[in-house]
């Protein structure tokens, strides 16, 4: 019975395979004689009392024929479902950051809407994926030691609050608490506002509204379809170049804002550009892909609500639809804003205390190597200060802000720049928002005309226009045009770009990072301040253009030294 029960198992266990003719005979020949053997007592000897050796031999090929069979098969299928995983764990890699954990951010999602927010694809080819995450610093906050630094610079922010208190106790035998600076910086603050509206009102309906018209004459039956592209295309450049441009500009100038009530316009000037050019930029390809294949009775045009969202939205590069947080939480928000303001004074207290007085007495001694070197250093710790106090407050605590009371859930404003060991992998995580759109709307499209031929020259490209932005803000927020950013930007910042690249590893690197970007925000801090000190103590009564273009600072104490001899 064993022997016969063994013989029905295994035939049973005989998988299926693609058919042998040959294999699947003996096989079934196997199972026969099996079930002979067990009719006449389970014995099969041969007419002379021997097992004939050539079956035995015929059958054990034929079993290795079929193991190395199933082997290759089993192989092959297992080589193909890794290959697959692989290719798409490659591809999900390269085009998505890691998803952080939102159980502390919000609260939890069905696995419906967390895969409906998982990402948002561009609507045409290749572009930025959004995906739902925390910026970077509120998960490190998470971690006591790292809160500890925080808390740091909180005590540091008391100690200036407290040394400017006392000495003005002492001098004035009383507490004097007034911050005549921030008065002055964000002085003119209605017409600020009143700028603004207009600014932002003519973005919300002039680039609107053409692209609208531009796309109605894309459904054929206009005719001169290229001829209207030019046309509206003309107009858009014409309102970038006058509406966004110009006007604003000229409005700065002619009313001569402070500083912070320029900055304020002036950025926003570049921000609301930047966003016009990606609505245009991303939608534009769209109705024409329609115009050929006309897969819908009419063009694919996004709503005015989904343009005037981009518009506040802390990103520049145009969706129709981002991933979105079910709840605003308002007292995040709230600590946001608070922040925002304490960086404000932070500022403050960083200008009085350690730009101030050194800049006064400096801007009246003679301009030597000297003194420059000893500028240069001890700017370095303010600068460094107002670097950190304008990262944490611009792009954690207000783009968070914004982030959160429009529920947008894509947190990522910027990355670990502060680890990076090579000046490329900064300027990549620094700013996060505007290297995006330099990456996608500068790099890319001048790859895309060029056929990709001259990437070094697409690089330059990039930092030419960038250096060009940052000079000119500072150009008309300071009034007056001293390009030591654009120096630096074009100079520095391209060899460092190439000699500390991503090849670069170590901490050693980081060192060296670092090094360079302190000297670099020393000679920021120190340059400019002589220079706007300089216009102040000797400004021009009629200045021609070459005067108005060379730096004030270079004869400012000669000048004054002259004047001093004649009286």
């Amino acid at each position: 019975m064993e022997s016969g029960d063994d013989s029905v198992l295994r035939c049973r266990a005989v998988p299926r395979t693609p058919p042998f003719p040959d294999l699947d005979s003996s096989l079934n020949g196997e199972c026969n004689q099996s079930e002979h053997q067990k009719a006449n007592g389970g014995n099969h000897i041969t007419s002379n009392g021997t097992i004939e050796m050539e079956q035995v031999i015929s059958k054990k090929l034929q079993l290795k024929r079929k193991a190395e069979f199933l082997k290759s098969d089993l192989m092959h299928q297992f080589d193909s479902q890794v290959n697959d995983f692989m290719d798409s764990l490659i591809e999900e890699s390269a085009i998505l950051e890691p998803a952080p954990v939102t159980a502390a951010f919000s609260p939890p999602l069905s696995d419906k809407e967390r895969n409906k927010l998982r990402y948002f694809r561009p609507p045409h080819g290749q572009g930025k994926q959004f995906v739902s995450r925390r910026s970077l610093l509120d998960e490190l906050f998470e971690v006591n030691h790292i809160r500890t630094i925080y808390h740091m610079f909180i005590a540091l922010l008391i100690i200036f609050i407290l040394s400017t208190l006392v000495v003005d106790f002492i001098d004035e035998g009383r507490l004097v608490l007034h911050f005549d600076l921030l008065v002055y910086a964000f002085g003119q603050f209605p017409l600020v506002v009143c700028t603004w509206i207009c600014m932002f009102l003519s973005v919300l309906l002039v680039p609107y509204s053409l692209f609208h018209l531009w796309a109605q004459t894309q459904s054929g039956s206009y005719p001169h379809p290229r001829f209207c592209s030019l046309l509206f295309g003309s107009v858009f450049l014409l309102y970038q170049a006058v509406g966004l441009g110009f006007l604003p500009t000229y409005v700065v100038v002619t009313n001569s804002f402070p500083p912070a009530s320029c900055f304020v316009i002036i950025l926003e000037q570049v921000r609301l550009m930047m966003k016009a050019h990606s609505f245009v930029r991303e939608n534009v390809p769209r109705v024409l892909s329609w115009a050929k294949e006309k897969t819908s009775p009419s063009p694919v045009v996004p709503q005015v609500s989904q343009y005037l969202y981009f518009l506040f939205a802390p990103t520049l590069i145009y969706r129709d639809k981002y991933p979105r947080n079910p709840v605003i939480r308002w007292g995040y928000v709230a600590t946001k804003l608070l922040q925002v303001l304490g960086c404000m004074f932070y500022a403050y207290y960083v200008f009085v205390r350690l730009c101030i007085p050194q800049f006064r007495s400096i801007s009246l001694q003679l301009f030597d190597l000297r003194a420059m070197v000893l500028c240069v250093f001890n700017s370095i710790l303010p600068g460094a200060l107002i670097l950190f106090l304008a990262f944490f407050a611009f792009l954690h605590c207000w783009l968070n802000a914004f982030g959160e009371m429009l529920r947008f859930a894509d947190r990522m404003f910027y990355k670990d720049w502060w680890n990076s060991t090579s000046f490329a992998n900064y300027y990549r995580t620094w700013n996060v928002v505007v290297h995006d759109w330099l990456y996608y709307y500068v790099y890319w499209d001048f790859l895309w005309m060029s056929q990709k031929r001259f990437r070094p020259v697409a690089m330059l490209f990039v930092f030419t226009v960038s250096a060009v932005v940052h000079e000119y803000i500072l150009a008309v927020c300071f009034g007056f045009f001293y390009p030591v950013l654009f120096c630096l930007f074009m100079c520095f910042g391209m060899m460092f770009n190439f000699i500390l690249h991503d090849q670069r590893k170590g901490p050693i690197w980081n060192i060296i990072m670092w090094t360079a970007l302190f000297l670099g925000q020393g000679v920021i801090i120190c340059l400019y301040s002589q220079e706007w000190y300089a216009q102040r103590y000797c400004p021009l009564k009629e200045p021609s253009f070459l005067e108005l273009l060379k730096p004030r600072s270079w004869s400012c104490q000669r000048d004054l030294i002259e004047d001093s001899d004649r009286l």
